[in-house]
């Protein structure tokens, strides 16, 4: 056969599974940004589902500032800008298709951002999200209000939580796993066990959680299998003052031990020798990732809840 007869067959002819499978290989910036340019084709290759069940931008942070006062962070408006048109690329290629959502604990989206992520992203079943200083609980209860699907929550401790926890109880009815990237005291665990008495999984690690709290969780959230309180600091007293030194314990009493009995998993760490407890003790309570290993706030002994 003469070279001239053989047939010229263009990158946009290649089969659409294979492309999808090539793709996969890729990184985010480049699916988003140089695939969608080669031509027509490829572009819509770049919209199928497959590459889009998990948007991680764990890798993205702001650039901001810690105040003293609320909203405790300023970001500056290249960083808003910045994120705004990724999320506006990444969800127009998703076409919906997003189940798992990503953020950084440094990565700080607005009301405005969440609410577009949202409306984007009905169909989302696990959304991590270490942080919501920029976002007001009525636009975060929208957001909830939207995911009907959601079985999967990371989110940091807040005041008042019990309005958040209402609206997961109301509106998604297969909601069975919960992390808290922060203190569980008094007041959060009976919102878990008013408004989530159907949690399967929780976590709340490195951080401080009191006996009573703990007594609440294993008492009232019967449906619970697995409970993760690994290199937390264990207080007698339901809220210490400030400034008066934390009643540690340094072992579970037998009276908890009993009550997490009929778990499937009671997994903890309380050992002098752990470098993550040290940390936690070290940092009283309130984790500060940002001294540590980059990804180490992915870390968690439950797998389904590790990033």
């Amino acid at each position: 056969m003469e070279k001239g007869d053989s047939p010229v067959r263009r990158w946009e002819d290649l089969d659409i599974n294979i492309l999808v499978t090539i793709l996969l290989s890729f990184d985010l910036f480049q699916l988003i940004y140089a695939i969608p340019q080669v031509c027509r084709a490829w572009r819509l290759a770049c919209c199928d589902p497959l590459l889009w069940k998990t948007l991680d931008l764990s890798v993205l942070q702001s650039n901001f500032i810690r105040l003293p006062l609320k909203p405790y962070v300023y970001v500056d408006s290249p960083s808003e800008k910045k994120l705004s048109r990724l999320l506006n690329i990444c969800l127009n290629l998703s076409r919906g298709n997003i189940q798992t959502l990503i953020f950084h604990p440094n990565l700080y989206l607005n009301d405005n951002q969440l609410t577009f992520a949202a409306e984007r992203c009905p169909r989302l079943k696990r959304l991590v999200m270490p942080s919501w200083n920029k976002i007001k609980k009525r636009t975060m209860c929208r957001a909830i209000h939207i995911w009907k699907d959601l079985e999967s929550l990371t989110m940091p401790s807040i005041n008042n939580p019990a309005r958040a926890m209402e609206e997961i109880g109301r509106s998604c009815q297969n909601f069975s796993a919960l992390k808290i990237m922060g203190p569980c005291d008094m007041l959060f665990a009976s919102a878990l066990a008013s408004f989530l008495p159907n949690l399967e999984v929780l976590r709340v690690r490195c951080t401080v959680l009191s006996k009573p709290a703990l007594a609440i969780i294993l008492e009232e959230l019967k449906k619970l299998k697995v409970l993760n309180i690994s290199h937390c600091i264990i207080t007698e007293d339901p809220e210490d003052p400030p400034l008066v030194p934390m009643n540690i314990q340094t072992e579970l009493d037998e009276s908890i031990l009993e009550k997490a009995s009929r778990l499937d998993k009671f997994l903890t760490c309380m050992s002098d020798s752990c470098i993550m407890c040290q940390r936690a003790l070290n940092d009283q309570g309130f984790m500060r990732w940002y001294r540590y290993e980059e990804d180490l706030w992915k870390v968690d002994e439950v797998k389904s809840l590790a990033v």
